[in-house]
């Protein structure tokens, strides 16, 4: 299945978007939400993506970040992506701590389909760099299928599809997750979401939550965000907080 997805990767060339984004477009970032964009950054254009979380559960706090992702547009309707390590640290109670994995993806940006669809796929691969507790053991690929529809002016419905594969992981060897949300532009700089997410263990109870945040344009290339939301069930985090803010270099 994996080396399918990385030939689609590679392949049908003839599907990729022909509204690919350009330097024209407003930035566009793969948060606060955990629904990821459905279109890739320009060519030639380097964004950093940055956020930090606090996290209430199971009578634990944690604070995480900065949750960093680098990505690159290297060609039409594609880029490599890179997940940089962030810190978890233990405030309160007796919650994991550490580095997570270092995790390099590539993302290629298709349609639109009819019904004004766009998607894109995305192949990752977890790097065993970080700390067992928080990341697990060996090698972690991943396969992510965001997508997105407008629906009337100013609004537009988004989702997500990702398998996640830990093949030394005897204990939860694969997990599916999927978000659906609403989203919401307000003037010309500003949206707002609301979203559910459910991951859902091969070994396992399922974990969901709902996520509500938004975002403002500082500029053409910067962003502020913020997120917060709470769990549906006892394995999902009880409460959660974040802010972040994300730029793009153009022209590179």
């Amino acid at each position: 299945m994996l080396l399918a997805a990385l030939a689609c990767l590679g392949c049908c060339r003839s599907m990729a978007s022909e509204d690919c984004p350009t330097t024209e477009d407003e930035i566009q970032t793969d948060r606060p939400d955990v629904t990821n964009s459905s279109v890739v950054v320009p060519v030639a254009s380097l964004q950093l993506e940055n956020g930090i979380d606090l996290t209430r559960q199971s009578g634990s706090t944690t604070v995480n970040g900065t949750n960093s992702r680098l990505r690159l547009g290297v060609g039409r309707c594609l880029e490599v992506l890179l997940d940089l390590p962030d810190l978890t640290r233990s405030l309160r109670g007796n919650g994991p701590s550490g580095l997570a994995d270092l995790t390099p993806a590539v993302k290629r940006q298709f349609g639109p389909l009819p019904g004004d669809f766009e998607f894109s796929a995305t192949l990752g691969l977890g790097l065993p760099t970080g700390a067992r507790a928080l990341s697990g053991r060996g090698f972690q690929p991943y396969l992510q299928l965001p997508w997105s529809r407008p629906i009337v002016d100013g609004w537009e419905l988004t989702g997500m599809l990702t398998e996640f594969w830990s093949p030394r992981s005897a204990g939860n060897p694969r997990t599916s997750e999927s978000t659906f949300s609403l989203e919401h532009e307000i003037g010309p700089r500003a949206d707002w979401f609301a979203e559910f997410v459910g991951d859902y263990p091969s070994i396992g109870a399922a974990r969901q939550y709902l996520n509500f945040g938004g975002g403002y344009r500082v500029t053409h290339t910067q962003q502020i965000d913020f997120h917060t939301g709470f769990g549906l069930d006892d394995r999902a985090p009880r409460v959660f907080f974040g802010i972040g803010y994300s730029w793009r270099w153009d022209d590179l």
